[in-house]
């Protein structure tokens, strides 16, 4: 390598981290359309308690912390946002599944108990804000998938003319698809939803199960080449999950906030 190529790789270097951009659970449009479900679905004692809390930081909505989670992640914290099962295998232990209590389930579990505890606003606030993530988290099926190939990070495939990974799909490939506002988007699934009304189920370990049952599905690992019959056939499917984690973060905060 000649010294002038050297002497500009500092500069490339540079150039990539501030282009690049983090991997982000269900992408940042997938969040928001949850936190903006959810908040469309608090009842008016929920909303005056969380806006309570929004009030510590300026401008802060349900929107605007849906990521927060994500942009503050850590090593100490990363476990939070997934749990792996066993291929084959759909039942939830939690000394197998949660080693160390470490897991997306059990970090729901201490969010809902400090809000619904007598700690400072503070705290619930920080509470609150990895609740709105983590709750997204849960709904994406691959946030309860394989640590072989983590959650599909390393399962490669091409969509969309594009080379990707199945992790990355679901993440914010197909919602991209839509070309929808998360306004739009939004509105769109709270209509289009209310077939669940009667389905909503907040328990944490139940909700991953939903989403372990979804990635152990025969066809849901598709071929390298994702076709549009897997995108039309798994579309309403992951509609249904952006639309279950609003409606049940709104359930469940109002069932705190009573």
């Amino acid at each position: 390598m000649s010294p002038l190529i050297k002497s500009f790789i500092p500069y490339f270097a540079v150039l990539i981290l501030l282009n690049s951009k983090p991997v982000l659970a269900w992408g940042i449009e997938g969040h928001q359309v949850i936190a903006k479900i959810a908040q469309s679905s608090l009842s008016s004692k929920a909303s005056t308690e969380v806006n309570k809390l929004l009030s510590l930081e300026p401008d802060a909505t349900l929107v605007s912390i849906s990521t927060w989670a994500d942009e503050h992640k850590s090593k100490a914290t990363a476990p939070w946002h997934y749990i792996n099962f066993p291929r084959n295998s759909c039942s939830y232990v939690t000394e197998r599944d949660c080693k160390n209590r470490n897991c997306i389930v059990i970090a729901l579990e201490k969010q809902i108990k400090i809000l619904r505890s007598n700690e400072s606003n503070e705290i619930k606030f920080h509470a609150l804000k990895y609740l709105v993530h983590l709750m997204g988290d849960a709904h994406q099926p691959l946030h309860a998938g394989f640590e072989d190939d983590k959650g599909g990070n390393t399962y490669q495939i091409q969509a969309f003319h594009k080379g990707t990974n199945l992790h990355s799909l679901w993440d914010s490939g197909i919602i991209n698809h839509f070309n929808e506002s998360t306004d739009i988007l939004s509105n769109r699934l709270l209509t289009k939803g209310k077939k669940f009304e009667p389905l909503l189920d907040i328990n944490p370990v139940n909700i991953v199960l939903e989403s372990c049952q979804i990635v152990q599905s025969k066809d849901f690992y598709p071929t390298r080449k994702v076709d549009h019959e897997y995108i039309d056939h798994y579309t309403p499917i992951l509609e249904d999950r952006l639309f279950l984690g609003g409606k049940r973060l709104a359930q469940l905060l109002n069932n705190i906030f009573k």
